[in-house]
């Protein structure tokens, strides 16, 4: 039996009054996906409140990696919500706030003594990286690469790229960050191979140190092992390779920011896992909870005694509630039968969107790390011309077909993959078809416009 669902017009008449009051109660620039309302969910499928069902392939923007609700997590929040909702770890300590710090010191890459502290985003958790490595070298200056998102905080949007649309009117931002090239090698300058991008991106970096800021200035090198909303391109080997060494040499925190691209989602607990290097500081957030709001920082013991007592913290960093889910959520994650169904996800979906490539003249690149896909959309494939446009019409077309997709990428014209890992293969199958018929539908529009 097929996932989808549709009874009603999209959007129905009550998702149309909810929303109609979301306008209305709330900012413009709080936006939206999509025109529906959601009333409840269930693995990889979300219905809204007249009864259509959708196959999710935005999962929460990755906080879902468990899957909406498994009965689990839902078990075990219920259950705290009736003995502590919260306390704030400030004032009192309570064992589920314990065993998430135990755990994250468990399974996160490392062969050294490791500390946790618990917050309640990705960009706080970004935030009190930084805030921890300064205090911890005594310097001021961050690195940062092109292509990165890092939250929206003053501090972490002077970290995150893109420009015009998360930062635009919003500054002055922090300073002493400075952003350097990034390897993308599907942009690379014509002419130039993979290995001499990647040479020249390193070169730069090492100029950088330089010609920009020197190394005894640098508290920290912050960079997300795939990029998410950059596009989901997975660092050069090489590249990070590097940048572990020159962290090393100079004294400087390596931050890995896996908010998005860990928990699973590449088919090892920690994208890093991949690359065989340690980072100093290891942030995350998303699926860590099974979609509650919690997040860490977890990193070397003595890095992370650096700053006072009193200088980290939050009055709901650690909520007794998200820290339940959080080890409920681990403890599936870690499970060995649990990643290999993540690249088995990764795999399905890769071979769809390249079988799909071969029909579709929009789709100029696919890419990604296990379960963390995406397809870029070009006007052009020699000239690589963004095809903006276009790919918002194809998550357009799919949401008409019951599918919920997303963009991504620096130009907005990458579609992102990023599932509940607990989908199956035939609604992995059922989502594709969909994403089939959309391209075929945009391609034929555009092709008819040029005529």
């Amino acid at each position: 039996m097929p996932t989808i669902n549709l009874i009603t017009e999209l959007p129905g008449p009550k998702s149309k009054a909810l929303v109609a009051r979301r306008e209305s109660a709330t900012p413009r620039g709080a936006a939206k996906l999509t025109s529906v309302a959601i009333e409840r969910a269930q693995g990889a499928a979300v219905t809204d409140v007249d009864g259509n069902t959708f196959l999710d392939f935005a999962g929460g923007i990755g906080t879902l990696a468990v899957g909406h609700c498994p009965p689990n997590v839902v078990e075990a929040v219920q259950k705290q919500a009736a003995d502590l909702i919260h306390l704030c770890a400030i004032v009192g300590t309570y064992e589920p706030y314990v065993r998430v710090a135990e755990l994250l010191n468990e399974v996160t890459p490392g062969s050294f003594p490791k500390k946790t502290i618990l917050l309640n985003s990705g960009a706080e958790a970004l935030e009190t990286a930084v805030k921890i490595a300064r205090s911890h070298t005594g310097r001021p200056a961050l690195i940062v690469f092109e292509g990165a998102y890092h939250g929206r905080t003053n501090l972490t949007l002077a970290m995150t790229s893109k420009y015009g649309l998360f930062k635009k009117g919003f500054g002055p931002f922090a300073p002493e960050v400075y952003r350097l090239p990034f390897p993308n090698v599907y942009r690379r300058p014509a002419g130039m191979s993979e290995d001499q991008f990647v040479d020249d991106c390193i070169a730069r970096l090492e100029n950088a140190l330089v010609a920009q800021v020197d190394p005894s200035a640098v508290a920290a090198i912050a960079i997300e092992t795939v990029q998410g909303e950059g596009g989901f391109i997975a660092t050069p080997p090489r590249f990070l390779k590097r940048v572990r060494e020159l962290c090393t040499q100079h004294g400087i925190v390596y931050i890995a920011d896996e908010v998005q691209c860990g928990f699973g989602r590449t088919g090892k607990l920690f994208a890093v896992e991949h690359y065989g290097v340690e980072p100093d500081l290891i942030c995350t957030a998303k699926s860590l909870a099974a979609g509650m709001p919690l997040a860490a920082v977890t990193g070397r013991a003595d890095i992370m005694d650096a700053p006072h007592p009193g200088g980290l913290g939050g009055t709901y960093s650690g909520n007794p509630l998200a820290c339940v889910a959080a080890v409920e959520a681990i403890t599936m994650i870690r499970q060995e039968s649990f990643l290999k169904r993540a690249t088995e996800i990764g795999g399905r979906f890769r071979q769809h969107l390249l079988d799909l490539q071969t029909e579709i003249s929009l789709i100029g690149d696919v890419r990604g790390l296990g379960a963390m896909m995406l397809m870029e959309l070009v006007k052009d494939r020699d000239l690589k011309t963004p095809a903006t446009d276009e790919t918002l019409q194809v998550t357009q077309e799919c949401f008409k077909r019951g599918l919920i997709a997303i963009r991504a990428g620096l130009f907005s014209n990458g579609i992102r993959f990023l599932p509940p890992l607990n989908i199956t293969d035939e609604q992995v199958d059922e989502g594709m078809g969909v994403v089939a018929e959309a391209l075929r539908v945009v391609e034929t529009n555009r092709r008819a416009a040029l005529v």
